[in-house]
């Protein structure tokens, strides 16, 4: 085991990462779409200011000719008070311990870091699950994902959807992001549903800082992560009364990530919601020729959101878990056991 930094990894390196990816997904979740190895390195390397991604990599000896095999990977992002996992093991290296040896790794340097609590995302129905509950991780928070094949929508009732919003707003198209012109409004929403949600483990945080929006979106084209974005202006204020975000990787470009879907607490009830997830549907098969589904996350509380998901055919797939441990407690435990 060695740490590695991306910046500097061989394209061979690179490569054997995303081999022993697609490894772990093929068995966790076959539904999903392979990775491509296209800004991988970008994807691993680049963050937030403030924030820095440490990465460690496990490798079987090398065989008589030379090669080895990666076999593990784990990397730790330190943002704000936590430190946030992610860890996959090839599926015929597991129950060897490796997995173990890697968070072990990654933990004691968040611990180091002077880090007090560590978090990770787990998908549900795989082995992650008893895995970090075994080593003392417990579960804070639940999210249902759920997948909207684009050849099964029905265009027609999409477009009554569309147009489906009250008088008094526009809605509008934005590639690559909000223009400069609609930062502070836009900020301005994002604050106010940040306020007003639930609180979880922030894995995902959302930017919501006028000047941390700017790098956030500067950090997702530095990642190969493509931003699209709707929003529903009300047209007396100018105000953003809604927002709909999303990415589509170039590490799978094929499925697409919906962010945050956002209707401020004053224009609730006026069919914003709708309107503007169904209008992206739109803008994306225009765009994204090559897109097949979108991929959404929401709170199992979120009724009207799941709802309106629902309609547009949204698919419930998976549950998805965030997890949290106590760092010093989890490097206590981990070292204990060697």
């Amino acid at each position: 085991m060695r740490e590695w930094d991306p910046r500097s990894a061989t394209a061979e390196e690179i490569r054997a990462l995303v081999a022993t990816l697609n490894a772990v997904l093929a068995v966790d979740v076959p539904e999903d779409p392979p990775w491509q190895d296209d800004m991988v390195r970008e994807y691993l390397a680049e963050t937030m200011p403030g924030e820095r991604r440490i990465s460690w990599v496990a490798e079987e000896e090398p065989g008589v000719e030379g090669d080895s095999r990666l076999l593990g990977h784990v990397s730790v992002l330190l943002l704000g008070d936590i430190g946030v996992l992610e860890v996959f093991v090839h599926p015929e290296a597991r129950r060897r311990g490796l997995g173990r040896k890697l968070v072990a790794v990654a933990a004691r340097r968040v611990y180091l870091e002077g880090f007090s609590s560590i978090g990770v995302e787990v998908i549900g129905g795989t082995s992650a699950t008893a895995f970090f509950e075994a080593l003392g991780f417990e579960r804070e928070y639940v999210e249902t994902r759920s997948v909207l094949t684009l050849s099964t929508v029905d265009w027609l009732a999409l477009g009554e959807m569309a147009r489906g919003i009250a008088s008094g707003y526009r809605i509008e198209f934005h590639p690559g992001g909000p223009p400069e012109a609609l930062i502070e409004a836009y900020a301005k929403a994002k604050l106010e549903q940040q306020d007003a949600d639930e609180p979880d483990l922030d894995l995902r945080p959302s930017s919501s800082d006028p000047q941390r929006l700017r790098d956030s979106l500067s950090c997702l084209h530095a990642r190969g992560l493509k931003p699209y974005i709707v929003l529903a202006i009300h047209e007396r204020s100018g105000a953003v009364a809604g927002l709909t975000e999303v990415v589509v990787p170039a590490q799978h470009p094929v499925r697409a990530d919906q962010y945050d879907t956002i209707v401020t607490r004053d224009h609730r009830g006026y069919g914003v919601d709708r309107a503007i997830k169904a209008r992206m549907l739109f803008e994306l098969r225009s765009a994204e020729p090559g897109l097949r589904e979108v991929q959404t996350w929401n709170a199992q509380h979120n009724e009207s959101m799941l709802k309106v998901n629902a309609e547009l055919g949204f698919q419930a797939d998976r549950d998805w878990y965030e997890y949290g441990a106590d760092v010093a407690q989890l490097v206590t435990r981990l070292e204990s056991e060697v």
